[in-house]
C-alpha cells in the first residue's frame, strides 16, 4: 500500500473556541487558520473537553479515552498515565510512524521530545525555531511521521508585543475611574501572580482580555509559517493537519479570573478542526464532540484500525453520512483549583462541588443553557426536580463506567488534587491555602493597589 499520511498536530493550550474568528468571534483572531481550514477542511462546531484542566484534557486527547479509562482528572496527577491505555505515538509506531513532540512535559511514546521557551512574549516564534527545522528533517525521511506541537500562547500570562499589544484595544488601560480589575486584585489566591504580569497600574479588565485575543492572533500568524513550510516542502496533500485544545479559558467570566478552572462552558468549549485533502469532504459538523473523539478520528483518516475499543468515536462517520452514535449528554469534571463534577445536556448544566471551593460558590449549580447560555442564573433552588433528575443520570453513568473499568471514579479517589494533602473543609480554608505567584516580586507592586482603591 502507499505511504500513510503524516500528521501535523496543533495541540494548543487554553484556546477557547468562541474567541476564534474560525468560530464566528467578532475579532479577527485566527485569519490564517480560518483560510486554511475553510479551503477544504472540517470544523466541529460543538467540541468539548469534559475533564478540566491540562493533564486530563491531553490524556483524553492522545488516548481516545475518557477520565475513567485514563484514571486522570487532576492537574497534579499522581504518577504517569495508566499503562492500561495506549497513546497516539505508541499506536502509530506499530504502523511505521516516527513521532516528535514539541512543548513542555512530554507525550508518552514519542521518539523525540523538543522543549522551547514557552513563557515569554515570543512563545510562538520560539515554537517555530524548533518546529520548522524539525518539519524539514521529517520531510526527508521515508517513514510517515507525527509532529505534535503544544502551543502555549493563549495560556496566561498573556504576554504580547507590538503591534499585537494594541491590536484589539484602543482605550486607556490605566484609567483611574475604571474599577473593573479591582475584584481581580482583591482575589488573594491569584493576586501575586497577576501583579507580576499585568502592566503596572492597569485598571481595565478589557485590556487583559484584549491581550488574550492578541496572543491568539500572534500565534495564528506564526502558525501560518508552519503551514507555508508544509506547503513548500510539498507535503500538504499527504498530511493530516489537526487543530484542537485541552481546555478553554475563563477571562472575566464567573469570577474565575484569567485562568482555566471551573466547568462553565467557556472552559469546556474548545476547537477541533482538521484538513486532509485526500479525505474528500469539507464543511461543518454540528454533532456534539469530545476530546476523546480526536484520536479515533485521526486514526480513521490515516486508514488505521488498531483493534482498540476506544471510549471516543470516529467522527469521520458524522461527515461521510454513515452516522455516528450520538452523545448529547456527558459527564464533566474539574480538579484544578476546585474539585467539582457534573452533568451537561443540550438544555441543562448541573455542577456539584465535591468539597468547598475558594470562590465561595454554591455547592450545587444548575443552569438552563437555552435561556441562559452564559450560565449566570443559578436555578438549583428553583428547580430541585431537575437537579435530582440530572444527578441521578450522572450517578448512573458513574456507576456504569466504574463497573466497566474496574475501579472507582477518579474524582472520588484523587483527594490530594490540590497538593494540600486532604479535602478542604471550608471555602475559607481553600481561599487561605491556595496560591500562585511570587509574593516577593509582587510585593514591589503592592503600593499600586492602594492607588487603585484596593486595600492590601
Amino acid at each position: 500500500m502507499s505511504k500513510r499520511p503524516n500528521i501535523l498536530f496543533f495541540g494548543i493550550d487554553s484556546l477557547r473556541s468562541d474567541h476564534m474568528s474560525l468560530y464566528g468571534y467578532k475579532r479577527l483572531t485566527t485569519p490564517h487558520i480560518d483560510r486554511y481550514i475553510e479551503d477544504g477542511g472540517i470544523v466541529f462546531d460543538n467540541m468539548y473537553s469534559p475533564s478540566i484542566p491540562t493533564t486530563p484534557g491531553y490524556a483524553s486527547m492522545v488516548t481516545g479515552m475518557d477520565c475513567f479509562s485514563t484514571d486522570c482528572v487532576a492537574l497534579r496527577h499522581q504518577g504517569g498515565l495508566t499503562e492500561a491505555v495506549r497513546t497516539l505515538p505508541e499506536i502509530l509506531r506499530d504502523y511505521g510512524y516516527t513521532s516528535t513532540y514539541i512543548g513542555g512535559h512530554s507525550c508518552r511514546g514519542c521518539d523525540k521530545v523538543i522543549t522551547y521557551a514557552d513563557w515569554n512574549a515570543d512563545k510562538a516564534e520560539e515554537m517555530n525555531k524548533a518546529a520548522i527545522p524539525e518539519l524539514e528533517r521529517l520531510a526527508k525521511q521515508d517513514q510517515p511521521w507525527l509532529l505534535f506541537m503544544r502551543h502555549m500562547d493563549p495560556h496566561s500570562p498573556y504576554y504580547t508585543k507590538e503591534p499585537f499589544t494594541r491590536m484589539f484595544y484602543q482605550g486607556d488601560e490605566f484609567d483611574p475611574n475604571n474599577k473593573s480589575l479591582k475584584p481581580v486584585y482583591e482575589f488573594k489566591p491569584f493576586r501575586d501572580y497577576f501583579l507580576t504580569w499585568f502592566p503596572e497600574g492597569c485598571t481595565d479588565a478589557e485590556y487583559i482580555i484584549a491581550q488574550y485575543d492578541a496572543s491568539v492572533a500572534y500565534m495564528d500568524l506564526c502558525i501560518n509559517q508552519i503551514l507555508e513550510k508544509l506547503k513548500e516542502l510539498g507535503l500538504e496533500d499527504d498530511t493530516i493537519v489537526v487543530f484542537t485544545s485541552d481546555h478553554g479559558e475563563t477571562l472575566y467570566d464567573h469570577d474565575c479570573y484569567f485562568d482555566h478552572h471551573s466547568i462553565y462552558d467557556c472552559v469546556l468549549n474548545v476547537p477541533f478542526a482538521f484538513k486532509y485533502s485526500k479525505f474528500g469532504y469539507e464543511g461543518h459538523v454540528e454533532d456534539i464532540t469530545q476530546t476523546k473523539d480526536v484520536l479515533p478520528t485521526i486514526l480513521s483518516l490515516a486508514g488505521i484500525d488498531c483493534g482498540i475499543k476506544f471510549d471516543g468515536r470516529d467522527m469521520t462517520k458524522a461527515i461521510t453520512g454513515e452516522g455516528v452514535r450520538q452523545e448529547p449528554e456527558f459527564y464533566i469534571t474539574e480538579a484544578t483549583w476546585m474539585r467539582k463534577h457534573g452533568w451537561r445536556t443540550p438544555e441543562w448544566k448541573l455542577m456539584i462541588a465535591l468539597e468547598p471551593d475558594f470562590h465561595f460558590k454554591p455547592a450545587v449549580e444548575l443552569y438552563n443553557l437555552i435561556d441562559d447560555p452564559e450560565e449566570y442564573n443559578n436555578l438549583a433552588e428553583q428547580e430541585p426536580e431537575v437537579v435530582e433528575f440530572l444527578k441521578n443520570r450522572m450517578l448512573a453513568h458513574i456507576a456504569k463506567r466504574e463497573a466497566e473499568v474496574g475501579h472507582a471514579n477518579p474524582m472520588y479517589t484523587n483527594l490530594n488534587w490540590s497538593g494540600f494533602g486532604r479535602p478542604f473543609e471550608s471555602s475559607e480554608e481553600a481561599y487561605n491555602t491556595l496560591h500562585i505567584g511570587d509574593p516577593a516580586a509582587a510585593q514591589k507592586l503592592q503600593s499600586k493597589l492602594k492607588d487603585m482603591g484596593v486595600e492590601d
